[in-house]
């Protein structure tokens, strides 16, 4: 477990990062280490890979996937998706988060493999269509490209995306990237329902040069995150799940389910404010370095 929490230490302790290609590669067969697909509560499973994230909502009228990890995860998700016993075929629509090559590098892929529709907010459907983030990305000049998908389509903030019975709602979560989405809805089972939260990633990480600070950037990275963190702490979270899946202990949380079948430790009150109150403070840390560089 630990060399997994080297490899997102890397990804989102560092104020900067040039992805040298040695590093890349390291992180890249890191993330994309096979995972057994699990139920994490009702109609919702994990089906990523152990360093990157993958969920799959379903319906007996078709499934929902969020997030594809890197362009080499493509089949363990869909194999993940079969072993759990549904269709790729089933799968209708397919989400994001956001659009950095480890977590929609796959998207291309999946939606051949499934005929799936995508959608993304109207940023993030921009560069998945162009397949290279664009200028306002803060890591842009670092971020691999990935495969083009030439129909993507696009929601609003707020706009509840539905399959079947599924019902999930996009909240804008920019900072990280300017598209980045969060995702929530609410989950049944055995008479328990519960409101779960897909957050995106807060981290305030970049390519060398970009200020989270600048008061030339109409918003500022700074307002981004903390407009972001101010809807995270709003929503009603009794499950918190993340696209780097170590962020909300994800994991260790299965161990102990495992351990003990009669706890549900997935639900965990406070778990969204706790992920934004870290992400708070590393945002502090980032501004404090960038005024000693200036």
């Amino acid at each position: 477990m630990r060399r997994y929490a080297l490899a997102t230490l890397i990804v989102v302790a560092m104020p900067c990062i040039a992805w040298p290609q040695d590093t890349l590669a390291i992180l890249r067969a890191r993330w994309n280490v096979p995972q057994a697909p699990f139920k994490i509560h009702g109609d919702t499973y994990y089906v990523g890979t152990r360093g990157l994230g993958a969920i799959l909502v379903t319906s007996s009228q078709g499934h929902v996937l969020i997030d594809g990890a890197l362009p080499e995860a493509a089949p363990l998700i869909a194999n993940n998706v079969r072993s759990l016993g549904f269709k790729l075929a089933d799968i209708k629509l397919i989400l994001n988060t956001h659009v950095h090559f480890d977590h929609a590098g796959g998207i291309a892929e999946l939606q051949r493999l499934t005929g799936a529709v995508v959608k993304a907010s109207a940023s993030s459907a921009e560069v998945l269509r162009s397949g290279a983030v664009g200028r306002d990305d803060p890591q842009y000049g670092t971020i691999p490209a990935i495969a083009p998908i030439a129909d993507v389509a696009s929601y609003e903030a707020g706009q509840v995306q539905r399959v079947g019975s599924i019902a999930l709602t996009p909240h804008a979560t920019p900072g990280h990237t300017p598209g980045g989405t969060t995702w929530s809805w609410r989950s049944c089972e055995a008479g328990r329902c519960v409101d779960i939260v897909y957050a995106d990633s807060l981290n305030p990480i970049s390519a060398p040069g970009y200020l989270y600070s600048s008061r030339t950037l109409r918003p500022s990275g700074q307002a981004q995150l903390e407009g972001s963190f101010a809807i995270i702490e709003k929503l009603p979270c009794d499950i918190l799940l993340t696209p780097h899946p170590e962020l909300s202990d994800l994991f260790g949380k299965l161990e102990r389910r495992e351990r003990n079948s009669s706890l549900n430790p997935f639900v965990q009150v406070g778990a969204c404010n706790s992920y934004v109150a870290a992400h708070r403070e590393k945002l502090r840390q980032r501004l404090v370095d960038e005024q000693v560089k200036q």
